[in-house]
């Protein structure tokens, strides 16, 4: 009845009612308790007998459930740990981009420390802001380096699918940060549209020449994810994605500020006002896809790369077979990019049996890219 990496659970419930998942991942495997899987002309095995009786785990006197307490040896300890020193195998391991991303977060946390010492020493407010704006971005990034490193680890009980989506919201995260950078820039423009430009800070040029090599380090690292109209197939793309788009934002803003300061010594009228609009629209625009992708992920959206009408289409064909009385309660969206998950309730006629109409949902939605499914049969 299904492929071989397909697999197929029934759960007997007091009322009749049966839950049936589907999966073609061959990482779900089984252990030497579970049933063996039935063939294609057998009916589903329930878990559990009808006339089994079992304890409850909990007696009537307990009033909450919670989750379980760790004992005092050490275990949490060592797991926050693990999660912290993830990043740093990470790089260890010999993976290229966590090793271009540290070389790059050391490189700008450098440059924002001397920044710092040298706009306290000398009373320059506008290195220490930018000193401040730096360190702000090296901690975007470093998030981005952790989820690098914690989207290795495999599922668990606590996480059953995976720490991969962590890289999307590092994503979401960075694409946030940037459009508030986007939002700053509108407003320090606007500021210096309301002030004299003779007070233009241009010791500020130098700070953003260094800037400037910094970020063009990081845009060559990261240049194979420089792509606006970017495809993500997988989760890491989207993370890289994000990290391309902040050093190259960050670049955009140190080469606006050097030609704002040039145009000023030209005795251009305005020209901090039109380089950093220029530069708010520019990052913005850059931004915006990004921080849609990711949030329709966060917000688990139906799937992008499926249109609507496709699922409306597999729900009408469903209900057009005989034995179906309703489709109801159908729901999709995608843990990460390329993984698409599915639920969907059929009520089918009372004496039906279900093979049938579970190979027809089953192949319905995996021909739209369904890679998880979980059906579950109701009778009348």
């Amino acid at each position: 009845m299904q492929e071989k990496k397909d697999a197929m659970f029934s759960y007997q419930f007091p009322d009749g009612d049966r839950r049936l998942a589907f999966s073609r991942q061959s990482s779900f495997r089984h252990s030497h308790w579970d049933p063996p899987l039935p063939s294609p002309s057998s009916t589903p095995i329930p878990l559990m007998p009808r006339s089994h009786s079992f304890k409850p785990h909990l007696a009537r006197s307990d009033s909450a459930v919670g989750l379980p307490l760790l004992d005092n040896s050490g275990h949490k300890d060592a797991t926050w740990v693990a999660l912290i020193l993830a990043p740093v195998r990470g790089v260890a391991n010999g993976s290229r981009p966590m090793k271009r991303l540290a070389l790059m977060i050391s490189l700008n946390v450098a440059y924002s420390m001397v920044e710092l010492l040298l706009g306290l020493f000398t009373g320059r407010v506008g290195l220490v802001s930018d000193a401040f704006h730096l360190t702000f971005g090296c901690g975007i990034l470093t998030f981005s380096l952790f989820a690098m490193g914690i989207s290795r680890k495999k599922p668990d009980e606590t996480y059953t699918y995976g720490y991969k989506r962590l890289e999307v919201l590092a994503a979401f995260t960075n694409a946030l940060f940037l459009l508030f950078l986007s939002f700053s820039l509108a407003v320090e423009a606007l500021h210096a549209f309301m002030q004299d430009e003779s007070e233009h800070k241009h010791y500020l040029i130098v700070s953003a020449v260094t800037n400037l090599l910094v970020n063009l380090l990081g845009v060559w690292f990261f240049r194979s994810y420089a792509r606006v109209n970017i495809v993500y197939w997988k989760p890491e793309d989207m993370n890289y994605h994000s990290v391309c788009l902040h050093v190259l934002a960050d670049s955009i803003r140190s080469a606006g500020l050097i030609l704002a300061s040039w145009f000023l010594t030209l005795g251009v009228e305005n020209a901090e006002v039109l380089c950093l609009g220029i530069v708010s629209v520019a990052v913005f625009m850059l931004v915006l896809p990004l921080f849609k992708a990711t949030g329709s992920i966060l917000l688990q959206i139906a799937p992008s790369n499926i249109h609507p009408s496709a699922f409306n289409k597999c729900s009408r064909q469903i209900a057009s077979l005989e034995e179906v009385l309703e489709v109801s309660q159908a729901r999709f969206w995608e843990l990460v990019p390329g993984y698409s998950i599915g639920s969907l309730s059929v009520q089918v006629k009372k004496g039906v049996h279900e093979d049938r109409i579970l190979q027809h949902v089953n192949g319905l939605y995996n021909d739209l890219g369904i890679q998880d499914l979980t059906v579950q049969i109701d009778y009348e």
